[in-house]
């Protein structure tokens, strides 16, 4: 038979690998998948050419959860995305406050987003900036002399798949 002492020894064994063994599986199992403060209803989710042709004619900011894999993304901080719009064309996603995926999130990668659409004049400047996050070599950014009207959509969430 065993003693009291041995028998909680034991326990106290199993206890732990237990415990060791559960940190381990959800330590490699959290990656994050979704970023922004919405919360996204996947379910509502259109194709990016859907959005695109119900946002045609349109004024103001529209709000859209779409679908779409990532074009590119911002190699510095994660910070924006760009999404081909179904004719080899893109537009840049930027995150509303600043908000962040990782940098190292692999073009193709399917995304769901939710934010509001608008057409924007980008600065000089900041087209520059978006051209150097992206490894732009200074003679491509020493090129851009213009400001540019282009279709724009602020993120306010955004879910990897």
């Amino acid at each position: 038979m065993c003693t009291f002492a041995e028998i909680l020894m034991k326990t106290m064994k199993y206890i732990t690998l237990l415990a060791i063994s559960i940190t381990l599986l959800t330590g490699c199992a959290s990656h994050k998948s979704a970023y922004g403060p919405v919360k996204i209803d996947a379910s509502k989710a259109m194709s990016v050419e859907e959005m695109l042709k119900d946002f045609k004619g349109k004024t103001g900011r529209v709000e859209y959860t779409f679908e779409a894999p990532l074009n590119e993304v911002c190699s510095k901080a994660g910070c924006w995305v760009n999404v081909d719009k179904g004719n080899g064309e893109t537009f840049m996603v930027r995150f509303k406050d600043h908000f962040t995926i990782p940098p190292a999130t692999p073009v193709g990668t399917p995304a769901i987003f939710h934010g509001y659409a608008f057409q924007d004049t980008v600065s000089v400047d900041l087209l520059k900036h978006f051209a150097e996050d992206a490894g732009k070599s200074e003679e491509e950014i020493e090129k851009i002399t213009e400001p540019k009207v282009t279709f724009g959509f602020e993120a306010d969430g955004i879910m990897l798949k």
